[in-house]
């Protein structure tokens, strides 16, 4: 399939894509702020410069893209027909430095928290709640080291993360994923 506009249109949408500062990361701070919660941004002295740091927890907050991570099971998560190996290589090297960048934060004993952009969409549009992200952030000792949302999974109706009794649940396969220590 051909691109829908010129090339001279694509490289001017290309180049104002932002790495730092996007409309989901913008949100998630000013719901933390809203909340009380005090935070560091892109701190360079941890791996991947997690976009939010709350120190007084021990937890980095990472807002994904759904396009430019792979969201799996996500409507933006698509790859584009122009040079599709060169897009499938670079996503793939995006992953790879996203897992390598988690591993070494849960090593070093942080909690990670990645959000995905189509859920903090949602979120802002106020078609899913985010409570559970300061409870999470506040509960220390949770056991649960990597909190991913939402998590798509085949059965549709199980893809957003709430507490019960204090334990943090979603999807059986972010539990089975917590479980692992990924």
């Amino acid at each position: 399939m051909a691109d829908i506009v010129d090339q001279a249109t694509r490289s001017r949408m290309m180049a104002g894509i932002c790495g730092r500062n996007t409309q989901p990361e913008l949100f998630i701070r000013k719901y933390l702020h809203r909340h009380g919660l005090r935070y560091r941004l892109h701190a360079r002295d941890l791996p991947g410069s997690p976009d939010i740091v709350l120190p007084k927890w021990k937890v980095v907050i990472l807002v994904h893209g759904c396009f430019w991570h792979r969201h799996n099971g996500c409507r933006f998560n698509s790859t584009p027909a122009t040079n599709p190996k060169k897009w499938l290589r670079k996503f793939e090297d995006n992953v790879l430095r996203d897992r390598r960048n988690v591993d070494e934060l849960v090593n070093s004993g942080w909690r990670i928290v990645i959000l995905w952009e189509c859920g903090v969409k949602d979120a802002k549009r106020g078609k899913e709640s985010m409570d559970w992200l300061i409870t999470y952030i506040q509960q220390v000792g949770s056991g649960l080291n990597i909190l991913e949302w939402p998590v798509i999974d085949s059965e549709p109706a199980i893809s957003s993360v709430s507490f019960a009794l204090g334990a943090a649940c979603g999807s059986e396969r972010a539990r089975r994923r917590a479980g692992e220590g990924r």
